[in-house]
């Protein structure tokens, strides 16, 4: 029997966001799944703090609410737990990129088998209107009403520089793509990123912006380092520079939880372990 894979949640985001094109893409990658013989009883949702946490709420899979900026440290709990399961996480530009920066740095440099799905829609939603890493120079917002003093950081360029195997950029705009750029980082065996540009129609709709500058990666060498950092670099500082979409970066190397010694341990002698630790800290 197919599995209803909406759930009859009350949906509560903001009409035009770019949250329910991630969650049609979504509910269409676990179809296929699905239909290709693979249990969705063997696949989890990780979700952090904001308007994309609602997902969580809206897809009949396994899934976890975290704190704000702590999706990574439960999913990889998650793996290295039960390495056959899938686990993907989802995460908002300011759960990610603030709160959440350090665990994002140190799995991608890990290499843990995950799934990371950031909802980079540069500004806090939930909240109204507050500027994140993400937000352009001067963005106006409830916090910087006279516009931020600051620029925004390149996700790409610091997942190149912390180790992420594989690393694309989407679009909610582009659904087809995003969704074979989601269905290649979940088979990619190490850390896959997919920073997603999508819009929040209520604080800060960037719709005319990515339209008329977004292109697609044709030709490009996505096993050579150098020319990824440069694609990457292309849209930076640099408001009127032209957007790349697709993978910028990919490369096989061992996982984390390929490497973690209690996976090659029974379960008795894991649980004999944790009881020990639990034991020794009193």
């Amino acid at each position: 029997m197919i599995r209803n894979l909406i759930t009859p949640a009350q949906n509560t985001w903001c009409p035009g966001c770019g949250n329910f094109a991630l969650q049609h893409t979504l509910k269409e990658i676990l179809a296929g799944m699905e239909k290709e013989g693979r249990s969705l009883d063997d696949v989890v949702l990780v979700t952090g703090i904001g308007c994309h946490a609602k997902i969580a709420d809206y897809l009949n899979i396994n899934s976890v609410y975290t704190l704000h900026g702590r999706t990574i440290p439960v999913a990889t709990g998650i793996k290295l737990a039960n390495p056959k399961v899938t686990v993907i996480c989802c995460a908002g530009d300011g759960d990610a990129y603030a709160e959440g920066l350090d665990h994002l740095i140190f799995a991608a440099k890990r290499n843990i088998d995950i799934t990371m799905i950031v909802h980079n829609n540069r500004v806090y939603g939930l909240t109204t209107g507050q500027y994140t890493p993400t937000s352009p120079l001067g963005f106006k917002g409830k916090s910087t009403p006279a516009g931020t003093t600051e620029y925004p950081f390149n996700p790409l360029e610091l997942m190149l520089a912390s180790g992420a195997t594989y690393i694309a950029r989407g679009y909610t705009r582009k659904m087809p793509q995003l969704a074979q750029l989601i269905r290649q980082g979940i088979v990619h065996k190490g850390f896959a990123f997919i920073d997603v540009l999508q819009i929040c129609a209520s604080f800060f709709n960037m719709t005319e912006y990515y339209q008329s500058r977004v292109y697609d990666l044709a030709g490009h060498d996505t096993a050579d380092f150098e020319k990824a950092c440069a694609k990457a670099r292309e849209w930076d500082y640099n408001r009127d520079a032209p957007i790349a979409l697709g993978v910028f970066y990919e490369r096989a190397l061992p996982t984390f939880d390929d490497r973690y010694p209690a996976r090659y341990l029974s379960a008795e002698e894991r649980s004999r372990r944790i009881r020990d630790l639990f034991e020794a800290s009193g």
